[in-house]
């Protein structure tokens, strides 16, 4: 099974702002190696998918809500700490966008092993 090296930087860098935060960010899944993978190892591995694609949604919810109130905080800030009310509001917009990009990838990369599976089975 691959490990998803990209994914798992992005996660880490996604990870920092959001623990200031009550949100549960979630796991990327190993993928099956589509080259020598057998069909149930293919199907778990796209449940595992699913799975995170769902947490991940969740994730993203529990950030949007965090992103709104600081958002809020922005438009009642003094100006004196608008700046740094603007700053964590930036910080979950990158936070959410790296989710948004974490599923991407991984959705990518099974995509990238489905098709490996499918040249090493045709016949």
């Amino acid at each position: 099974m691959k490990t998803i090296k990209s994914t798992l930087l992005a996660l880490s860098l996604v990870a920092a702002p959001a623990m200031a935060l009550d949100c549960d960010m979630p796991e990327a899944p190993t993928m099956p190696d589509g080259a020598s993978s057998t069909m149930e190892d293919m199907l778990e591995g796209q449940k595992a998918v699913k799975a995170f694609q769902a947490a991940n949604i969740d994730y993203m919810a529990c950030v949007e809500k965090a992103m709104n109130a600081a958002e809020t905080a922005v438009e009642e800030a003094s100006d004196g700490d608008k700046a740094a009310a603007k700053e964590a509001y930036t910080e979950l917009v990158d936070t959410y966008n790296a989710a948004v990009s974490v599923e991407e990838d991984v959705a990518g990369q099974f995509n990238t092993e489905i098709r490996e599976y499918k040249a090493a089975n045709a016949e």
